[in-house]
């Protein structure tokens, strides 16, 4: 049966290798019946530029570039960790950047895929600095600098995400009703799929009197998770 994968929220970092041993395996097991991957955001813990090219970093390039030469193509959007990710990553990997809020057909199906960080609408302080690191201009400042001094910043951003986090209440980091209805609304589809939260689930929702889907992707802190979505329409979420 052929299938499409959708992964989000690996964080990706040489510090914990049982992630990335993990995803370099999927990208081996994965084969000719897989008709498209779809990276939603946030492959990685940090990307400060793709200037930098660590060991690390070039493996798990070769992997995707390994995977996209067997013939599967590999779909990737910017997550609120590696919105640096630019057009010589792309190169390097023969991934296929997509915006934020992505409509696609899967199989039969119109569907659409993001992040899923702008659905957490009462995570105002976030939505604050979210708006400032997608500054372009800022953006380009920011890769001006030596790597010494952007790891710093980044190192000093991930603690104050991780306060943050840890300070936030469970509903201001979940998506909010409203913002889920509004995004149906929006893009006309039956079927929602993003990450993010790390709460993965497929809630079957009521939207103007139509059965609809939002398939929340697990993040691979402490094992791998993908959406294997078949020919046959079946949406399975699997632990690995």
């Amino acid at each position: 049966m052929r299938k499409t994968i959708f992964i989000s929220d690996l964080h990706l970092d040489e510090t914990h290798p049982e992630a990335a041993e993990k995803f370099i395996q999927m990208t081996r097991d994965l084969g000719s019946d897989t008709d498209a991957v779809y990276i939603l955001g946030d492959l990685f813990e940090v990307w400060i530029g793709d200037d930098e090219n660590t060991l690390f970093q070039q493996q798990i390039k070769q992997a995707l570039k390994s995977l996209v030469h067997k013939g599967v193509p590999v779909y990737f959007m910017h997550g609120n960790r590696d919105f640096l990710v630019g057009g010589r990553f792309l190169d390097e990997t023969g991934c296929r950047l997509l915006p934020d809020e992505t409509r696609i057909k899967v199989y039969q199906t119109d569907a659409l895929i993001m992040h899923g960080d702008t659905l957490c609408t009462k995570d105002i302080d976030y939505l604050k600095a979210r708006k400032v690191m997608r500054n372009l201009f800022l953006q380009k400042i920011f890769l001006l600098l030596p790597l010494v001094i952007r790891k710093k910043i980044a190192a000093a951003m991930r603690a104050k995400s991780r306060q943050h986090t840890a300070s936030a209440s469970s509903e201001v980091m979940d998506v909010t009703p409203d913002a889920v209805t509004e995004i149906f609304r929006k893009h006309k589809v039956s079927c929602l799929v993003h990450g993010h939260t790390h709460r993965p689930d497929i809630h079957v929702l009521e939207f103007e009197r139509a059965r609809v889907f939002r398939i929340v992707l697990g993040a691979w802190h402490e094992r791998g998770n993908m959406l294997v979505w078949d020919a046959a329409g079946n949406r399975q979420l699997v632990d690995f």
